[in-house]
Order: structure tokens, then C-alpha cells, then sequence
């Protein structure tokens, strides 16, 4: 499997028959410099199954450290934004990344190092199907959307994206952390205004009306 992870064009991947498959393929993957200082491949926490996926930037350091994204005070912050409308963090959202391992100092990946890591997130959108996805942060935006403007120019907002699903640009967890205030229009207080709306989105695709 390394000799074929190796030989693989991993901007071009589409032969891989299932999630499993994917991930192996993933964890013996060297095709950018970012395989020489990862300690694990970080390829996604949740559920498989679930019509909501959250798409961040690149793995940190705890998530480095553990083999899970959002792993850190950005993670816990995440969590608790999910869970304060009650999504499931385990069973109503699949969590990933753009690119599967740690950049070194935790800078932002480059266009080289996302491209190559390209065949495994559309993999894992493939696979998982998800009905909802949520961008977090300007490089999910970017690399996902090719759209350069400025978060603060399309959070909040659905549009439609490949095979049916919805997509909604938010603010990454992390920058929460550095922006602290929870008055009216502060980037907290509208993520807040984001997350009913995805909960009320998720709860039509359930049938439920809580």
C-alpha cells in the first residue's frame, strides 16, 4: 500500500472504493514535505454517516499529538458551539480538515500541500455524502470554494455545492478565541446567529421540529 500511496497523483484521486480505503492510503502517504514532520496523519472525528461535515483548516499541534482534528482549546470551543444547540458531536457531524497533517509551527498550508492532499478530503465528501458542510476559517473557504473575499464577507450565508449539498462559510474556532466579545455584530455573536441557522437546517433534514 505505501508503493501505491507513493505513485499515486493524489491531486487525481478518484479510484478509492470507500472511506477505509481512503484512510489507509492516507496514513502512508509522502507526497509533500509535511510527512517528514507529522507524528500522525489526522483524518477526522465523528460520524461517518452524518449529514453535517465541518471542514477546518490543518491539523495543530494537539490534534497532532492525539490523530484527531480539532483536538485542542479551537476543539473544545467547537464543541461546545455544537453542543449549545444540540448537535450530537459524535453522531450528527463528520469533522476534517483540508490537508491531513501538521504544518510545521502551525503556519497555513501551502497551495502545493493542500493540491496534494486534494484526492483524499474530496474522498472523504464523496464517501460521506454529507448533506450540510460547514467551512471554518478563510483557508477552508478558499481551497473549497475558490472564493477569496474576506470571511467576514460570506459567513452566515447557504449556497449550493457539488452532489446536492449546502455549504455555509463560518468562523474557525481559533479566531473566536482571539475575539472574545460577545456584544451584537462581534464575530462570537454572529457565529452564533450561524449555528441556529445550521441547527435549524440539520433539524428540517431530520424531520424534527425542535
Amino acid at each position: 500500500m505505501t508503493n501505491v500511496a507513493e505513485q499515486l497523483n493524489l491531486t487525481e484521486l478518484s479510484s478509492f472504493r470507500n472511506l477505509d480505503e481512503m484512510y489507509v492510503a492516507a496514513k502512508v502517504c509522502r507526497a509533500c514535505n509535511l510527512c517528514k514532520s507529522r507524528t500522525n496523519v489526522v483524518l477526522f472525528r465523528g460520524n461517518p454517516q452524518a449529514k453535517l461535515m465541518i471542514i477546518g483548516e490543518a491539523p495543530g499541534q494537539n490534534d497532532d499529538e492525539q490523530g484527531v482534528p480539532f483536538a485542542g482549546r479551537a476543539g473544545k470551543l467547537l464543541d461546545k458551539i455544537l453542543e449549545s444547540v444540540k448537535i450530537d458531536t459524535e453522531n450528527d457531524v463528520y469533522i476534517c480538515n483540508i490537508v491531513k497533517c501538521r504544518a510545521p509551527g502551525n503556519r497555513v498550508p501551502t497551495p502545493q500541500e493542500v493540491a496534494q492532499c486534494k484526492g483524499f478530503l474530496d474522498a472523504q465528501i464523496q464517501f460521506v455524502a454529507p448533506k450540510l458542510i460547514l467551512l471554518a476559517g478563510n483557508t477552508a473557504i478558499q481551497n473549497v470554494l475558490q472564493n477569496k473575499n474576506p470571511i467576514s464577507k460570506v459567513r452566515g450565508k447557504w449556497c449550493d455545492y457539488k452532489n446536492g449539498a449546502r455549504v455555509m462559510c463560518i468562523f474557525h474556532p481559533s479566531y473566536l478565541l482571539r475575539n472574545d466579545s460577545r456584544e451584537v455584530g462581534s464575530p462570537k455573536w454572529l457565529m452564533w446567529q450561524d449555528i441556529q441557522e445550521v441547527k435549524k437546517e440539520l433539524d428540517a433534514l431530520n424531520g424534527s421540529t425542535t
